[in-house]
């Protein structure tokens, strides 16, 4: 491979890039609006839940229950409702996503020793922040019941053992459970996977396409040469695209970045490597641009999304799909990504993940290096 070719046809690519700042600008535009749009709006905080209470008891426990939704900042209650079927009608309606219903004998039950049932009713219809509404419930409640039998032990003095007992909860790496320091290490690798993909991907079919092709039949170019070639551009575009996107984690989300960023991004250029290499794979099988952009999204963006653990739980799928994600080159770097963005480790727990990595971008480029590229030899 000579690299004064591979250099030319790299210095074209660049030229033809920087003619065209239409699509120069619309590739940087692309991962801004992207994490404005995810950054924003893609959050499982969940906090001010609308509560409409009908309180049958008005005694003082039922009132000291509820003020422990009016102290949460989970929790804000904003309807008073006269009957059980107007509580329902709220929850229907959607105007409240939690409906509280005490029966006439709360106080008194509690004050016998007795269990005193309450009925909670939760929107499901969002089953996921249903089970987060009805966990903030459970958890008021046991520190109610803490403080009915703490009340109880003041009166008669005997000892409870279950009073020994006090649980206190810390969560590591993610201290405040914030939804976007989770979101935007992981949007930024959906990002490199559409950007990186998309731009090689189009490559050399445009070639194709326009003609141009034609006119390289009657060089010395390798197949080699060319492809290398039109790689290193889109690679220094997708780089930039990169550095664009960490910026607006730090300075616009202000996500903690707690590892190492030399690694953070060695390992993504890596990992830049396996998407243009396999854009570049469909760009050499497809018959024109858009079955190669379609072909693009449906095998790298859409995985991506869906089964890198991203968005949702590798664990909690089924496992068929759990084993189909090991062929997903992006679950790697959402590893990699979470891991040096939130817990701060390095590559002594993270080799295996940068391993497969090298392993995946090898693996595309032999492959479209192997693969013939109409009459390129």
């Amino acid at each position: 491979m000579d690299l004064g070719r591979t250099w030319a046809i790299a210095r074209k690519e660049f030229i033809h890039i920087r003619r065209d700042p239409h699509s120069l600008i619309m590739i940087m535009l692309l991962p801004v609006i992207q994490l404005l749009i995810y950054g924003y709006a893609l959050t499982f905080n969940i906090k001010d839940v609308p509560v409409a209470v009908y309180n049958r008891d008005r005694g003082h426990l039922a009132d000291k229950f509820l003020n422990e939704f009016r102290g949460s900042p989970y929790f804000k209650l904003t309807r008073a409702a006269d009957s059980s079927e107007a509580i329902d009608r709220l929850v229907t309606a959607r105007q409240v996503r939690l409906g509280l219903v005490f029966p006439h004998d709360f106080t008194r039950l509690l004050h016998l020793g007795r269990t005193a049932p309450i009925q909670a009713l939760v929107d499901g219809a969002e089953p996921n922040a249903a089970n987060v509404i009805l966990g903030y419930v459970q958890s008021l409640t046991a520190d109610f019941n803490q403080q009915v039998l703490r009340d109880r032990l003041n009166r008669d003095g005997r000892p409870r053992l279950e009073l020994r007992l006090k649980p206190e909860w810390r969560f590591w790496f993610n201290e405040e459970l914030e939804s976007i320091n989770f979101v935007v290490p992981g949007l930024i690798v959906v990002i490199m996977t559409m950007v990186g993909t998309i731009l090689s991907s189009l490559s050399v079919v445009r070639e194709v396409e326009r003609g141009a092709m034609e006119s390289l039949f009657a060089t010395s170019l390798e197949k080699s040469e060319l492809l290398l070639g039109k790689l290193l551009p889109y690679f220094c575009v997708s780089m930039l695209v990169l550095s664009l996107a960490m910026l607006m984690g730090h300075f616009l989300f202000e996500v903690p970045l707690r590892g190492s960023l030399g690694l953070l991004i060695a390992l993504s250029a890596i990992y830049l490597l396996v998407m243009l290499a396999q854009g570049l794979l469909v760009s050499v099988t497809s018959a024109n641009q858009l079955q190669a952009f379609q072909t693009a999204m449906l095998i790298t963006f859409l995985p991506a999304v869906l089964m890198s653990g991203f968005v949702f739980s590798i664990q909690l799928m089924p496992w068929p799909l759990q084993i189909l994600s090991y062929l997903v080159p992006a679950k790697y770097l959402v590893t990699i990504s979470k891991g040096i963005y939130l817990k701060g480790i390095g590559l002594d727990i993270l080799w295996p993940d940068a391993l497969i990595l090298v392993a995946f971008a090898a693996t595309f480029l032999l492959a479209t290096l192997r693969h013939p590229v109409k009459k390129i030899r």
